[in-house]
């Protein structure tokens, strides 16, 4: 270990500011036991959100199924986005005093039991209260602390690598499950019992999917250290919760960050408007057509998370995420001007590369904190900060692509969205050139 910390001062990004000074969790683990917590966050990550996001493969279905609007799906998702921006400080103080494993099966048995009250397609009131429900259980006692465990468990030249794998990997479990959940759907609609049976079966498996892993987390105890609990009670002790907020605050880099991830997250929610899109206008592609090039585009992200983590540890990792932001941008506009051309298999193309640019980014933008000097005692409130701006597009974005959708008929609503994304990502790519501006100033 000694000498992974040693190499890291010599790498450019680690001297500049120097952020594993109280990381002992890495040393206490060894590698194989560490990639064995990995492994455990991944399957955890990657089976608990697909259920709140079946809006990327079956939009059109879900609003058949539960009889509602464009208008009204965006209100669910904006209340999820709510109560995820109410719940991202809370959650990043909990992850600092609550053991890990405690939250997170709590997390995903709780999901998956909203996910069988969802199965029965209820009233508009009653989907909101899940919504609601669901923001609390992925959002307030799941997210910072996976998030907090990855940076514990990952030494300071494994910090791409680690969040690369937890992305792509967990991107790798989604792509599982949608392929299985795709079939699925197309049996039932192809024995004739209607897309209602096929989003239910769909449902179903989720939600069993979340409550199983939920179940076998509960065998796991948290491989914390001596230390790492004694470090835990120092910080309910003695740490002020307004004094660590000012130490935050008072981190340019930590709101570049911030912003950097305000931008890239908001090109993610653009893919899951690509099902809905490419069933529009002239190229008319079936739910089952379009589920399977969207379904395609999630097997690009083990692909994009896994390698931009690793591409990131070798060459920068901020500046392999400018590349992918830059050009997930340039994809964005590629589909706005695509289908003027008729042809769907180069659309399908751009879809998939968006896809793989998108997750390179989501891969890397928590490799960041290594560019802020935060303190290890108060990583995951750093995180619940970040992720309370970067996230906060979760509230209006939904109303954004509804307006949009409602608005303009059909092809041209979603491009007028795609544009405001694509811009909102070219700012991104701004903010992440200026953080890097900064690091290389402070290593010179």
């Amino acid at each position: 270990m000694e000498t992974i910390v040693q190499k890291s001062i010599t790498k450019p990004e680690a001297a500049a500011n120097s952020p594993h000074t109280d990381i002992p969790a890495v040393a206490a683990s060894g590698a194989s036991q560490r990639y064995v917590q990995l492994l455990l966050l991944v399957l955890a990550a990657g089976g608990i959100y697909p259920l709140l996001y079946l809006r990327q493969v079956y939009q059109t279905t879900m609003l058949d199924v539960l009889h509602i609007d464009n208008a009204q799906l965006g209100y669910l998702y904006s209340m999820l986005g709510i109560v995820f921006f109410l719940s991202y400080l809370p959650s990043g103080w909990l992850a600092d005093r609550v053991a890990p494993r405690l939250l997170i099966c709590f997390s995903l048995i709780g999901t998956g039991a909203l996910g069988l009250w969802y199965s029965t397609a209820p009233a508009f009131n009653a989907l909101l209260v899940i919504f609601c429900c669901w923001g609390l259980t992925t959002g307030l006692t799941f997210w910072a602390s996976v998030l907090k465990r990855v940076r514990m468990i990952a030494s300071p030249t494994e910090q791409g690598r680690f969040f690369g794998l937890l992305d792509g990997g967990r991107g790798l479990v989604e792509a599982l499950l949608a392929t299985a959940a795709l079939a699925l759907f197309a049996a039932a609609t192809g024995s004739g019992r209607g897309e209602a049976a096929g989003l239910r079966h769909v449902i179903y498996m989720y939600s069993f999917t979340c409550i199983a892993l939920g179940a076998v987390m509960t065998l796991f105890k948290d491989p914390a250290s001596a230390k790492d609990e004694a470090g835990k009670q120092a910080a309910d002790a003695d740490a002020s919760l307004w004094r660590d907020l000012r130490t935050l605050a008072s981190i340019p880099q930590l709101w570049l960050m911030a912003a950097v991830v305000f931008c890239g997250y908001q090109i993610f929610w653009a893919t899951y408007s690509f099902s809905a899109y490419l069933q529009q206008g002239d190229l008319h592609m079936s739910v089952v057509a379009a589920g399977m090039v969207t379904t395609a585009k999630l097997w690009m992200r083990p692909i994009g998370g896994i390698g931009g983590g690793f591409l990131g540890d070798r060459f920068s990792n901020l500046r392999v995420l400018i590349w992918a932001m830059f050009l997930a941008v340039a994809g964005l506009v590629g589909l706005i001007l695509l289908p003027a051309m008729h042809n769907v298999a180069l659309l399908g193309a751009v879809v998939l590369f968006i896809g793989l640019m998108t997750y390179a980014i989501r891969g890397l933008y928590w490799t960041l904190l290594d560019y802020c000097a935060v303190p290890m005692r108060i990583t995951g409130l750093a995180i619940g900060l970040v992720s309370l701006v970067g996230y906060s597009s979760d509230i209006f974005l939904p109303l954004v692509n509804g307006y949009f959708t409602e608005h303009y008929a059909g092809l041209l609503g979603y491009q007028f969205y795609f544009a405001y994304v694509a811009a909102i990502g070219a700012l991104g790519g701004i903010a992440a050139l200026v953080l890097k501006r900064m690091s290389h100033s402070h290593t010179v």
